[in-house]
């Protein structure tokens, strides 16, 4: 099955699994946070992600960490906004993704040059960002959470984890197309508000959710389940265990790997594509 995220530029065809390239504009991300705050080295790992494969930059302001603080619009817009007005000038064929909850922040964004709304609420926080994704024609991720980064693993429980996220997204994307939303992307939010136990169940379930007829973005990047699985592995030695959770999604049909090392991520998507060409 074919879908095309919408943008003036360049059309993405998610026929083939495509990459999108994280870059956190923030002082606390798990992972980089600090790294990109600047506007030139933000760019300087933009041309990076570019030339190792990444075909969407997602450009977030607030860190959605376990435990982290909310910050205010102001401040958000000031983080991202630099960076989206200097990539679409330097980089004006690449899909930029704008990972906020705030209509705010994503207005900015969509008037500057962003295509895609990455809403980790899944249109729980503001049901208004699926207007705002009508309006301007934009691409919508639909990610599945519970609470807040300030409380979302204060245990978290299901009665049975992928019906439930499965009927949440069957819901949310009626709010989305009753706004006129058309390309819509769905993200089972790995860590979003999940143990382990859920993380491995919805993974080892992707397979249902692209029965919903939607494209699949997944992504376990880096995240705690990978630390938990690999004897409390620190964050920076998870590579290994990020690809081998991503490969596993390929096989089961996701159509975007959210990552933070690109060119691994290319190499691996490669490899999955040299084979699948076989069959």
């Amino acid at each position: 099955m074919s879908f095309t995220v919408k943008n003036p530029l360049q059309d993405l065809d998610l026929s083939q699994p495509q990459i999108m390239g994280i870059l956190n504009a923030t002082p606390d991300s798990f992972s980089d946070g600090g790294r990109y705050l600047d506007v030139h080295r933000a760019l300087d790992r933009i041309h990076i992600m570019r030339t190792e494969g990444a075909s969407i930059i997602d450009i977030g302001g607030e860190s959605t960490r376990p435990g982290a603080d909310s910050i205010s619009v102001k401040e958000e817009v000031k983080r991202v906004l630099p960076i989206i007005q200097a990539s679409v000038d330097t980089f004006p064929d690449t899909i930029l993704s704008i990972d906020t909850t705030k209509y705010e922040v994503a207005e900015v964004a969509l008037r500057a040059g962003v295509r895609i709304i990455n809403d980790v609420s899944g249109i729980q926080k503001d049901p208004q960002m699926a207007e705002l994704a009508g309006k301007y024609g934009a691409s919508y991720v639909i990610m599945h959470s519970v609470g807040d980064p300030k409380n979302m693993q204060d245990n978290p429980s299901y009665t049975n984890v992928v019906e439930e996220v499965y009927a949440f997204f069957e819901k949310q994307i009626k709010v989305a197309q009753s706004y006129g939303v058309e390309t819509i992307i769905l993200d089972p939010g790995i860590g979003f508000g999940k143990t382990t136990e859920h993380n491995l169940k919805l993974l080892a379930h992707l397979d249902k959710f692209k029965k919903i007829g939607f494209p699949i973005l997944v992504g376990a990047s880096r995240k705690s389940m990978i630390g938990n699985l690999l004897d409390e592995r620190p964050v920076e030695d998870r590579l290994i265990g990020t690809i081998a959770v991503h490969y596993d999604a390929l096989t089961r049909g996701a159509n975007i790997l959210r990552v933070h090392d690109v060119k691994e991520a290319s190499d691996s998507l490669r490899i999955f594509q040299a084979i699948q060409s076989q069959r």
